[in-house]
């Protein structure tokens, strides 16, 4: 697994990778958020707190990469990610959140998530998710069981 921060790199075009943050916790979503807006070539496009908000934002905004939690009031992350994949088939997802469960993960996949990362480890390995993503790879999170990093796919 690559190690440190590294940033994520334009789409190829030049352009910034346009990235639409949702998670219900304000605090994360703010952590995350700052933590993008750090990078020159990234553009946070939106934010929204629910599954219902992501399914709206990701249809009308259209974003290169869609930061979700999973466990969100009203619809959560992986029904929400159903919808997603037919309104904004370009999309690409990464499911960032607290949910460990093998057959979470294994339905996140299945649906077509590009990356899963666990938001214990969002501080060391969201770029380095992003990046991969970006790149046509998929990644997972260390220590999820029987997952480990997936950044060769």
């Amino acid at each position: 697994m690559t190690k440190g921060r590294c940033s994520l790199k334009t789409d190829g075009a030049g352009t910034q990778v346009r990235i639409l943050v949702v998670d219900d916790h304000e605090p994360f979503r703010r952590f995350v958020s700052s933590t993008l807006h750090g990078q020159t070539n990234l553009s946070v496009i939106d934010e929204g707190q629910d599954g219902l908000q992501a399914v709206h934002k990701a249809q009308t905004l259209q974003p290169d990469l869609i930061l979700l939690d999973i466990g969100m009031p009203g619809l959560n992350g992986i029904e929400a990610a159903r919808r997603i994949g037919e309104l904004a088939p370009n999309a690409r997802i990464i499911f960032l959140t607290q949910e460990s469960s093998p057959d979470v993960v294994r339905e996140a996949f299945s649906l077509g998530a590009r990356g899963y990362v666990v938001k214990v480890q969002a501080g060391e390995e969201l770029l380095i998710a992003g990046d991969s993503v970006m790149q046509g790879k998929q990644f997972s999170s260390s220590g999820l069981d029987g997952h480990g990093d997936l950044n060769t796919v």
